[in-house]
């Protein structure tokens, strides 16, 4: 694809997602309906469903051939060829049913099975952080960065989730470890929005130790685009075909 067709497919990729964002801050909490899915508070509102539905609507009418992989579909195809969206229609539902603004549209777009594209929008706070392969990663047009600090200098950023009970003590420890060995860390319940604030500059490192593609699948290319490094916390590649940890720092 050419840059001007790349930059042309970023743009309408970007009003869906920046339009779609409207949704949620108009949001009515009272008609939320919120439903749990499989796992202790893994929630899911009518408001998910209603903004994965318009953006399934509006990214194939752009690119009619894509492969359309959403969070709240129980049936995913494969996207082993071609092009195909992976999307979070709100990371952060916990955040979103509490009006604690730290939710995200997510939109992956892939070719081939690799990371392509990438957009993250946070409509509170009106931040689109975008990036494509190989073209540096952008918040709101303008470049960004990771930090050049050591850990010791840093922020950690990490998530977990109450349905995975396995595995939240051990992220806990992992935690305390992190916080003896840097600033202090944070948990804000957006893995989107905490991969994107590693390719700000804003923390040196995120982990967590089960994700789902479509977690990631635009965050990851981000933090690469800006210059870090995305592994999964045993160090391995990341994969879009099956949920994985993670790991993203500066690559300090």
């Amino acid at each position: 694809m050419k840059n001007t067709e790349q930059d042309e497919l970023l743009k309408q990729i970007t009003d869906t997602v920046r339009t779609c964002g409207e949704i949620i801050l108009r949001a009515d909490r009272s008609r939320s309906c919120i439903g749990e899915k499989a796992g202790h508070a893994n929630f899911v509102t009518t408001y998910d469903k209603k903004v994965q539905q318009e953006l399934q609507k509006r990214l194939l009418q752009i690119l009619p051939e894509a492969v359309f992989v959403g969070e709240e579909e129980d049936i995913h195809a494969s996207i082993a060829k071609g092009y195909a969206f992976i999307v979070d229609p709100i990371d952060g539902t916990t955040n979103f049913i509490k009006d604690y603004h730290m939710s995200a549209i997510s939109v992956g777009l892939t070719f081939d099975g690799e990371r392509y594209m990438g957009v993250v929008y946070n409509p509170y706070l009106n931040e689109m952080f975008t990036a494509v392969k190989g073209q540096g990663a952008f918040l709101n047009g303008a470049p960004i960065h990771v930090s050049a600090e050591p850990l010791e200098n840093g922020v950690v950023l990490f998530g977990t989730a109450p349905y995975y009970q396995e595995l939240n003590k051990k992220s806990f420890e992992m935690a305390y470890d992190y916080f003896k060995r840097s600033l202090d860390v944070r948990r804000s319940g957006s893995a989107a929005l905490d991969l994107c604030s590693v390719a700000a500059g804003r923390a040196e490192l995120f982990f967590e130790l089960r994700l789902c593609p479509w977690d990631f699948a635009a965050g990851a290319l981000i933090v690469e685009e800006a210059g870090g490094k995305v592994t999964t916390v045993e160090g391995a590649q990341v994969t879009l075909d099956a949920p994985c940890s993670m790991l993203a720092t500066n690559g300090i």
